[in-house]
């Protein structure tokens, strides 16, 4: 039987790599687009000399050019943190929404099943909680992270007409936060902002008094839920995310105590449509594709403090434990 190929769209950025890394484990031929906007080469340097696996550069908010057979395309190419997508409005906009048409695009024409990455924040500031596939949503659309909650709506919305009028068989996976090695350390995000901020020994960025909750969900557990979901037969949204909630001022109080840091909180004012709450009810992902998430945040925690600690460029002298040089 002949390998099959999956080709994944953001293939350089943190999710996009580790399902590279995935799929090849998997035996499969695994093509990676990426304009590196925000993806890292350093993510995928370990894969160069994978004969099974290929780069292509590109903006997929340009037509996709790829010869070969695929059998799988994997949307995933998108800003995907508050700094980003402030920082790229219009290019966040473009990629969910001229890129989720090239990359559907692309599957029509190669017969391909297609799997967008979509995400919690096409819930909005949630008015139900926790969060299930059938709540619709509050969101802003003219808000400043509207640029990034509305693409993801957009791409929902023609996935699925792609699925009903062109009969492709697609699927959507509802992304709740994730962690793990190969995050950017200027991410912006919580969990690599506190790591870096607690390791360099300086004040940890809280928004507001830190009372607006989250649920981390480790790298590995999601992609082996976006797998799942991938192989199945499942065309409706699926939430992927881990459930055990958590208020950011615990989280930073978490990563203190892990990195025996001395560093202080620094509280700052809330962002405009920040989410009070987010949790992901993931029954649908539990019944139907039989995962749930495995790793306690934790022991995620002490493997990604260590790539911190790794990557991290320490000013010398410094002891996080100080605070100081």
């Amino acid at each position: 039987m002949s390998r099959k190929t999956v080709l994944v769209t953001g293939g350089a950025g943190f999710l996009g790599s580790h399902l590279c890394d995935l799929f090849l484990a998997r035996d499969f031929r695994v093509a990676a687009v990426d304009n590196f906007l925000t993806g890292s080469e350093k993510n995928i340097a370990h894969l160069a000399r994978e004969p099974r696996f290929s780069l292509l550069r590109q903006n997929v908010s340009e037509h996709i050019n790829f010869a070969d057979p695929v059998d799988y395309v994997l949307h995933f190419a998108s800003p995907a943190s508050p700094i980003d997508y402030l920082h790229y409005p219009i290019p966040t906009l473009k990629v969910g929404a001229l890129g989720t048409h090239n990359a559907l695009g692309l599957a029509k024409d190669k017969k391909a099943v297609f799997l967008l990455a979509s995400t919690s924040e096409v819930y909005g500031d949630p008015l139900i909680h926790p969060q299930n596939e059938s709540y619709w949503g509050n969101v802003n659309p003219i808000g400043p992270r509207g640029v990034y909650d509305e693409a993801k709506r957009f791409a929902e919305a023609i996935t699925m007409a792609y699925h009903r009028y062109h009969g492709l068989n697609t699927k959507i996976v509802r992304i709740f936060n994730t962690y793990g090695e190969r995050m950017r350390i200027e991410d912006g995000r919580a969990i690599p902002a506190f790591i870096a901020q607690a390791l360099l020994g300086q004040p940890l960025p809280v928004f507001g008094d830190g009372s607006q909750t989250r649920s981390f969900c480790y790298v590995s557990d999601l992609v082996q839920g976006l797998a799942a979901l991938l192989m199945s037969d499942i065309n409706d949204p699926v939430n992927i995310g881990n459930p055990n909630e958590m208020t950011i001022l615990q989280l930073a109080e978490v990563i203190l105590q892990m990195t025996g840091s001395k560093s202080t909180i620094d509280y700052q004012p809330l962002p405009a449509d920040d989410p009070k709450v987010r949790q992901p009810d993931i029954t649908r992902a539990k019944t139907l594709l039989g995962w749930e998430p495995k790793m306690a945040l934790r022991d995620g925690l002490v493997k990604t403090i260590a790539y911190f600690k790794a990557n991290l460029k320490m000013p010398s002298g410094t002891d996080p434990r100080q605070g100081r040089p």
